[in-house]
């Protein structure tokens, strides 16, 4: 009797991969909030996962490396390969003509995104201090954070509508700036601002600063 082979299903085996990761990523978010990068155990996140300790390292190389993708995954609020700026709430900004209309509603997406993030953010910050492995780790969300904020600034120059006189730099700097996670964690996080306090801050500050008075 000839035995009937099974085709080989690389289409579930690869979403499978990927739903463990996802699980090991939201472990090791709810972990880094509450205990930081420091307290908290790759062992702890793989029993909080339902995976193993060396399934982690494997799939992910070190602790450092696994919060920089936990990084990644509260900034996009899923795990599709789709860059912040490739996204639809990015195009949205970008297709908006006025400038103005343009701030805000690349700050009702920031808003979100900070809301999702601030808390890993932190985590990774603090933990660099006492883990030589993480400052890299947070150098590189401070670079992504200035690379994004010189691609929207040099955007917002381009519609002509920005104060005269203000350069490039200066732009990026201000996004760069008022988008930080030190901004959301002094009013959010420890004076009590609701988010959309903060983000009707955010658009008044940046909006005053990057464009000429309202006539």
């Amino acid at each position: 009797m000839t035995e009937v082979k099974r085709p080989y299903d690389a289409t579930g085996r690869r979403e499978r991969a990927r739903q463990r990761r996802l699980d090991v990523v939201i472990a090791a978010q709810a972990l880094f909030e509450a205990d930081g990068f420091q307290a908290t155990t790759i062992s702890a996140i793989a029993k909080q996962a339902g995976v193993s300790a060396e399934s982690i390292y494997k799939g992910f190389g070190t602790k450092a490396a696994l919060a920089k993708a936990v990084f990644d995954f509260v900034i996009a609020g899923d795990d599709e390969p789709v860059p912040v700026m490739d996204r639809p709430e990015t195009k949205q900004v970008l297709d908006e003509p006025d400038v103005r209309r343009k701030i805000q509603r690349y700050v009702a997406g920031a808003v979100s995104r900070q809301t999702r993030s601030a808390r890993v953010q932190i985590a990774i910050r603090d933990g660099r201090h006492g883990d030589d492995t993480l400052r890299a780790t947070w150098q590189s969300v401070l670079d992504e954070r200035l690379r994004g904020m010189t691609i929207l600034g040099r955007h917002f120059l381009e519609t002509g509508d920005l104060r005269p006189g203000i350069t490039p730099d200066e732009v990026a700097d201000v996004l760069y700036t008022y988008i930080s996670v030190e901004l959301y964690e002094l009013l959010v996080l420890q004076r009590g601002w609701t988010p959309e306090q903060y983000g009707d801050h955010l658009v008044t500050a940046i909006t005053a600063t990057l464009c000429p008075p309202s006539v």
